[in-house]
């Protein structure tokens, strides 16, 4: 597996388990009651905050266990990246053209943060799983 591979793997879990661990507080707080009522800012930045570092940490773990010829990135691994990249920022305007619909119905601002953090986790797993895909699949021709 090279090390851009090992770099999507990471990047797409842990933004999984950074938003499933966010959810779960959220919905645990809540009880039976709505979660609008949740103070929800301090989590979102603490799964965000948490999900940058956990990367951040695990790439240089992978880093120092790889070795230096492993980390070499050829042309391939930059059309890869920007194939992961393409379908991750379609779900950022997504995201956005949601917010900006949710905050002309003048909905709650908890719903407008979530759909936006929501849209961000999509953008890294999906742009993740399209990156791993084109390495074990190969690279679709256009």
């Amino acid at each position: 597996m090279s090390f851009e591979e090992k770099r999507a793997w990471t990047m797409g879990l842990v933004a999984l388990a950074a938003y499933a661990a966010y959810l779960s507080l959220i919905l645990g707080r809540a009880g039976d009651g709505s979660p609008t009522q949740v103070a929800y800012v301090p989590l979102m930045l603490w799964a965000i905050a948490g999900s940058i570092g956990a990367t951040i940490a695990v790439n240089i773990a992978l880093g120092i266990g790889s070795p230096g010829s492993g980390r070499r990135i050829d042309q391939r691994d930059r059309e890869i990246s920007r194939f992961g990249e393409h379908i991750g920022q379609s779900f950022v305007v997504i995201g956005g053209i949601a917010a900006l619909v949710m905050a002309m119905a003048e909905l709650d601002y908890f719903w407008i943060a979530n759909a936006v953090y929501l849209a961000f986790v999509l953008s890294a797993v999906l742009g993740s799983m399209a990156r791993i895909a084109a390495y074990r699949r190969g690279f679709p021709a256009w």
